[in-house]
């Protein structure tokens, strides 16, 4: 293989691992909610984070919004969950994905929308609704 050769591979290399980041990130945040882990996924939470969750809405720091994800599934302990669909959002440098999380007979959609932060994707804001 020539240098030439190399380089364009590598070029057209470069956005599928651009685009492979938010993948990692959600596979992370997916294991983290199937789980019940709030920790694991305030890992991902941005410093302030947006949560509607049963009875609860509104704007959180990092530490308080873990402890009410942790209530939420102390309350709700997941079956299952899994995102169905994700993709980039309107914004730039931002992402979402919409999820089905079971809790025994109980249903919730999941919303998640991430948005870069240095060189990480970080949780804006995260939704568990009643189906």
């Amino acid at each position: 293989m020539t240098t030439r050769t190399a380089r364009y591979l590598f070029l057209l290399l470069i956005p599928l691992l651009v685009m492979a980041t938010p993948l990692g990130d959600l596979d992370d945040i997916a294991t983290a909610i199937r789980k019940g882990n709030a920790k694991g996924l305030s890992a991902h939470f941005d410093s302030m984070v947006e949560l509607k969750m049963d009875k609860k809405e509104g704007t959180y720091s990092k530490a308080q919004a873990e402890q009410i994800v942790k209530d939420f599934f102390s309350q709700y302990p997941p079956t299952s969950f899994s995102f169905v669909h994700d993709g980039p959002s309107a914004g730039k440098n931002a992402s979402y994905a919409i999820g089905k999380y079971v809790s025994g007979s109980k249903k919730f959609r999941t919303s998640v929308y991430l948005r870069k932060k240095g060189d990480q994707m970080v949780i804006q804001e995260i939704s568990f609704e009643h189906e």
